[in-house]
């Protein structure tokens, strides 16, 4: 007898096929049984009429922060209630492991998470191990991140590794590999990540190739200097022998608007390349993510003490320089907003603004709030809505949402976080039916089977027999996203109930289950 029948519905596989009239069987863990609307139904400890709902395979989130969610709030139901069931961590060249990244990914996590954390671990396999005894109710699989292991052995040096730095720094590589890491991932325009040249990227690359892992990366610059970065990333995975995955697609800056086809073309003629998207025509990143490789955060004061060397990065900054992308050019400062400092008056205020009340120019108010909080978050609405959605409309482009699994009451709950957060997958849906971008079942497919595939996340991301039991049961007339930059801590409407691993996540009646998550190795 089954645990479980969903039945009354449309199922929609993942595979991009036609949604069908039928049911779908579970027991344990896994989907042992589906069948089409006349067949049979199998005897079960429970039948759910699902009505007018569709039954699809649970989302995967290939590009997300939440590698401490787990142990913060392990609900994290910013993810869940999106119908988000797997998560890759370890993003954009941040891990808790080396030690060295650790507080970087407190920053992913939202705030100060210190009292609830039980740091060090001693290795990749160990911190994998903490977010599994933490018991989260979606699956975390994770990337190993190239800043913390350049923060390990370098520091925040400003240089190549010698041979015998570049030897250990393949060593964390392949022990996070080992562990179960399903692949190494860069942050290009975070320090330390931006100190790096191509020929050290690719050494790492290889040893994660070895053990059949993806190359990750948040590419160099998104906006200018948008086509040199992405061949970067590919002739990195192209060198190591490994796939690729440009994160986070985009045309940022006017200065590159209406050249979003122009970039499908240039991944998908490459080897072995794809990318993800989120759907919003606005990043989401630190404040000193704007600041050139040769000024560190950590020296923004005394930068900004001297006339000569503050008039030369404010030129960088605004204008770019030879080797750095401006990410003000082609957006300006009245588009960049503050949204997560610990002086609260300017959250949800635009840096033009913040500086007209300061009386000063938009560079030092932004040295400024940097010299008081350098973890500040800001937002820059930098992207057109025509690029978004030609990029959304390609059926090989994942859904992913840069975010963070957070709650209205969490540590995050008082920041103007990027609507993201809570929308990113029912937002995709909505854009695509409403405006005819996608068929409904190529919409699911590239947020299900084609990232799972991907990823090597084995027997997920598909309605299957044997496959395991990530579901979702939601209305596609009526999913869409409620979260906006003004009030982003709102939960989508249209997701009715969600299973992971065959239990009961969210939805329904009564209380929830057990946990159910799991860590998810390579």
């Amino acid at each position: 007898m089954l645990d479980l029948l969903f039945a009354g519905g449309t199922v929609v596989d993942g595979s991009g096929s036609p949604g069908f009239a039928g049911w779908v069987g579970v027991g344990g863990d896994r989907i042992l049984r589906v069948g089409r609307e006349g067949e049979l139904e199998p005897d079960s400890a429970q039948r759910i009429d699902v009505g007018e709902r569709t039954i699809v395979p649970g989302f995967v989130d290939v590009h997300n922060h939440s590698d401490l969610s787990p142990i913060v709030d392990p609900d994290m139901p910013s993810a869940l209630r999106q119908g988000v069931t797997t998560l890759v961590v370890g993003n954009c060249g941040v891990s808790p492991w080396p030690l060295s990244g650790f507080s970087d990914c407190l920053d992913f996590a939202g705030g100060d998470a210190s009292d609830t954390l039980t740091p060090p671990w001693n290795g990749f396999g160990d911190y994998l191990g903490a977010i599994q005894a933490a018991r989260p109710r979606v699956n975390i699989t994770s990337l190993v991140g190239h800043g913390a292991i350049r923060s390990e052995v370098l520091g925040l040096e400003r240089r190549p590794p010698t041979p015998q730095e570049l030897a250990r720094m393949r060593t964390f590589v392949a022990e996070a590999m080992d562990a179960g890491a399903v692949g190494l991932s860069t942050g290009l325009i975070y320090v330390p990540g931006m100190f790096s040249d191509t020929d050290e990227i690719v050494a790492l690359a290889e040893d994660a190739a070895a053990a059949g892992g993806i190359y990750t990366s948040h590419i160099r610059g998104e906006g200018e200097h948008l086509f040199d970065a992405v061949a970067e990333a590919l002739e990195i995975g192209r060198r190591a022998g490994l796939p690729t995955q440009v994160s986070h697609l985009k045309c940022e800056s006017s200065l590159l608007h209406g050249r979003a086809e122009e970039l499908l073309a240039l991944i998908h003629g490459a080897e072995d390349a794809t990318a993800d998207q989120y759907p919003y025509a606005a990043w989401n990143s630190y404040l000193s993510s704007l600041l050139p490789p040769w000024a560190p955060v950590e020296e923004i004061a005394s930068i900004a003490a001297d006339r000569g060397s503050f008039e030369k990065l404010r030129v960088a900054v605004e204008e770019g320089e030879p080797g750095f992308q401006s990410s003000v050019k082609g957006v300006g400062w009245d588009r960049i907003v503050v949204v997560g400092t610990a002086d609260r008056r300017w959250n949800g205020r635009d840096v033009a603004s913040i500086a007209i009340e300061m009386e000063v120019e938009p560079m030092s108010a932004t040295a400024r709030l940097l010299s008081e909080d350098p973890n500040v978050f800001c937002t820059g609405h930098a992207m057109s809505e025509a690029d978004v959605r030609t990029i959304l409309s390609d059926p090989e482009v994942f859904v992913a949402s840069d975010g963070t699994a957070i709650s209205p009451d969490g540590p995050s709950g008082h920041f103007v976080v990027h609507p993201r957060e809570y929308g990113t997958f029912p937002r995709a849906i909505a854009l695509c039916r409403d405006e005819n971008l996608l068929p409904f079942e190529a919409v699911i497919r590239k947020m299900t089977s084609l990232p799972a595939e991907r990823f090597g996340i084995a027997d997920r991301g598909r309605i299957a027999e044997g496959a395991f039991a990530d579901l979702v049961v939601l209305d596609p007339t009526r999913v869409r996203d409620t979260a906006t930059f003004d009030r982003p801590h709102s939960y989508p409407e249209g997701i009715d109930s969600v299973l992971v691993n065959g239990r009961l996540a969210w939805g329904g009646v009564g209380p929830l289950p057990d946990r159910s998550g799991r860590v998810l190795k390579a």
